[in-house]
């Protein structure tokens, strides 16, 4: 039986997301759910845990719809029936991207 090693509040959230892994061209995916310390996403494509890009997805704070870009770390990847469940970290995400997210988060 597999158990939930995430920590930390998280929050569904449902939109379009764009990776640039570090050697590929941008690839699209749809969120899932994020936390303060990364997000998750389904994904066509498999990714090795350990592999580093650029993850950018929208969310609506306030009402006014931002983007959200932070450089990340893959923690896991699962296939899940016709596409791939990824995990990704956040790595050294600016002041204002940690502001946009805590405030989705609240």
């Amino acid at each position: 039986m597999l158990v939930d090693q995430r920590s930390g509040a998280r929050k569904i959230v449902r939109s379009k997301a764009v990776v640039v892994m570090d050697g590929m061209s941008p690839k699209m995916g749809r969120t899932l759910d994020i936390s303060a310390t990364g997000v998750s996403l389904t994904f066509d494509n498999k990714l090795a845990t350990g592999e580093v890009g650029m993850v950018s997805f929208e969310l609506f704070v306030e009402g006014k719809a931002q983007i959200v870009s932070c450089q990340s770390r893959v923690n896991y990847c699962i296939f899940s029936g016709d596409h791939f469940k990824i995990g990704f970290q956040f790595m050294n995400p600016d002041l204002a991207t940690m502001a946009t997210i805590n405030k989705f988060l609240r």
